[in-house]
């Protein structure tokens, strides 16, 4: 039994919504979009950042910071943190499918702490069918991540980090010819804050720079079917305002690029290409060979190697922006985008949210709303709670010491 004839379509369906399905071959309308395994490692496990367009990079830290910049870890507000979020996934299609995120720190020192998350994907219930749609039975897949990190200050308003990640991908459990898959995998970040006064105003100012899942790839079969991890760098910038004593409001941005080998196909027309079976394994023997690149040279190579040269390497960027407003540290509101371009997977949504923080008690919620009323994004939801314990200040004094 081969694994195409056994693997469940909403497998090919979700790598596809997320822009991330498709290798391109000889065809009309080539597929431009980027491939990878395990593309739920791109999506924003909390509500916060999933609410400002998935921006986290450069974002005031929290309990979910390492996830986006294990960098910011250093400036943590309290001595401990603990986040737990949730989101079902897919409800315009199927009501089994959701991903959990635990996330948490303590910090060691005035200048430095630790952090631990654990992200879960449940793909519910899947019916296996062969080739002739015969029945091969009922299987729950699922992914999961285990990730720790460690952030330090290298002085009052720079720091650094870095994260070590398992993961583990049961698409179709053992058997047949497909098999659990495990990879290992490193982030690094950095961040810069820095409070500033411009006029009579009051601003800080955050950038953050990080580079996600350099690891091993993946492969389901055998090595010679291995997929990179999406390797993905994020740059962004946060400016927030002090209006008063008890509103301020963030601006936040961030661009996100996979570093891994765009699809190889041939620009133009390609009607005669169908009929000349030399273009056609050109086109399979580029991609082949840009599969078989290890990953430093796969992450090298994919700011140039995009068949529409420049113009298509920025269109792999995407980017995403929102707007925080605070009152009193207090009350939270939050609006954002995401942007994707149309070939590179064409996920483009507003997203809103609101937040509310009570001593050590928090709870953030966010909605998605897709740019299309059949996209499958709609009525996306995330929940997230924090339990936030002792002020930094409290605990080991003035962070900046």
């Amino acid at each position: 039994m081969s694994l195409k004839s056994k693997t469940p379509l909403r497998f090919f369906f979700l790598s596809g919504l997320l822009g991330l399905a498709g290798t391109a071959t000889a065809q009309l309308n080539p597929n431009k979009t980027i491939t990878t395994a395990v593309p739920v490692l791109t999506l924003s496990p909390d509500s916060r950042s999933a609410a400002l367009g998935d921006a986290g990079v450069a974002l005031s830290p929290d309990a979910n910071s390492a996830y986006y910049n294990a960098g910011k870890l250093g400036f943590v507000p309290f001595n401990y943190s603990i986040s737990p979020s949730y989101s079902p996934w897919l409800r315009g299609i199927t009501d089994d499918m959701g991903i959990a995120h635990l996330s948490g720190y303590a910090r060691l020192n005035p200048r430095a702490a630790i952090s631990g998350s654990l992200s879960y994907f449940d793909l519910g219930q899947v019916q296996f069918r062969d080739s002739n749609n015969g029945d091969l039975g009922n299987y729950n897949p699922k992914e999961y991540a285990v990730s720790v990190a460690y952030g330090q200050k290298l002085s009052d308003n720079f720091g650094v980090g870095i994260a070590a990640r398992f993961i583990r991908s049961n698409l179709t459990g053992d058997g047949f010819d497909a098999r659990p898959a495990n990879a290992a995998a490193v982030d690094l970040g950095a961040y810069y804050n820095k409070d500033l006064t411009i006029g009579a105003g009051q601003y800080n100012l955050g950038l953050g720079a990080a580079i996600s899942n350099i690891g091993n790839k993946i492969t389901y079969t055998n090595a010679t079917q291995a997929d990179f991890l999406p390797t993905n760098l994020k740059l962004g910038a946060a400016i927030t305002r002090e209006l008063d004593a008890y509103n301020k409001i963030t601006f936040t941005v961030d661009a996100n690029k996979l570093l891994v080998p765009s699809p190889y196909y041939i620009q133009g027309d390609t009607t005669t290409a169908l009929g000349q079976p030399s273009i056609g394994k050109r086109i399979n023997q580029v991609n082949a060979d840009r599969r078989a690149k290890g990953v430093i040279g796969g992450m090298l190579s994919s700011f140039s190697d995009a068949p529409g040269g420049f113009k298509e390497e920025l269109q792999e960027i995407r980017l995403s922006a929102g707007v925080e407003y605070w009152y009193n540290d207090l009350l939270a509101a939050r609006v954002g985008y995401m942007y994707e371009n149309e070939e590179k997977g064409n996920r483009k949504y507003l997203s809103f949210g609101l937040g509310i923080r009570y001593q050590v008690f928090g709870v953030d919620g966010a909605y998605l709303v897709p740019n299309s009323r059949q996209n499958p994004l709609a009525q996306t939801i995330r929940i997230s709670l924090h339990f936030n314990f002792n002020k930094a200040e409290e605990a080991f004094g003035p962070s900046n010491n």
